[in-house]
């Protein structure tokens, strides 16, 4: 495939490089800009009870193309835990992108992801460790319920080959 200027782009959509303009999946993002309350419900272990955490989350903007969410709060060993979510769209897989990492472990989460026909389910996935360390596949639902509500379930694919809920967190927009 040819650009405008003639060289090859194999497969690039238009405008995709150094001055891409951001697209409606870009602007998408605004959605999760602002600061957020969170509720989280976790399970601890197998045999365990979900435990309950609170947090803050600030959303900000990185330029036209990013959005980086930034958190803390309470962790079940107790403590604090900050995390840095990163979210983006790419021109060139035309999928949503991202990373997590968080202060209670050394692992980089890599996201790929893609939003649901209505606009209000983005479902990232990723590669990470299991409670034993090994290494499994695991989805990140984020469902926006209304402007000033987000759901964010995790999932880990289990042993069984079924999605098993690991978490859940409740994000409220502070007025």
């Amino acid at each position: 495939m040819e650009n405008k200027q003639g060289t090859e782009r194999a497969g690039m959509p238009e405008g995709s490089g150094l001055m891409a303009q951001p697209q409606k999946q870009h602007r998408w993002l605004a959605k999760f800009l602002g600061e957020w309350d969170y509720q989280v419900s976790a399970m601890m272990g197998p045999d365990k009870p979900p435990e309950t955490f609170y947090g803050t989350e600030r959303v900000r903007p990185l330029g036209d193309f990013w959005v980086l969410a930034e958190g803390e709060g309470e962790m079940g060993c107790g403590g604090t835990a900050t995390t840095l979510m990163t979210l983006g769209y790419s021109l060139a897989t035309r999928r949503f992108v991202g990373t997590w990492i968080g202060s209670m472990m050394p692992h980089l989460w890599v996201y790929d992801g893609e939003l649901d026909a209505a606009e209000g389910v983005l479902t990232l996935n990723a590669q990470g460790p299991d409670m034993e360390g090994r290494m499994s596949s695991f989805r990140d639902v984020i469902e926006f319920r209304s402007d000033d509500q987000r759901v964010l379930t995790s999932y880990m694919l289990g042993a069984d080959d079924n999605w098993q809920e690991i978490m859940s967190a409740t994000y409220r927009r502070k007025k």
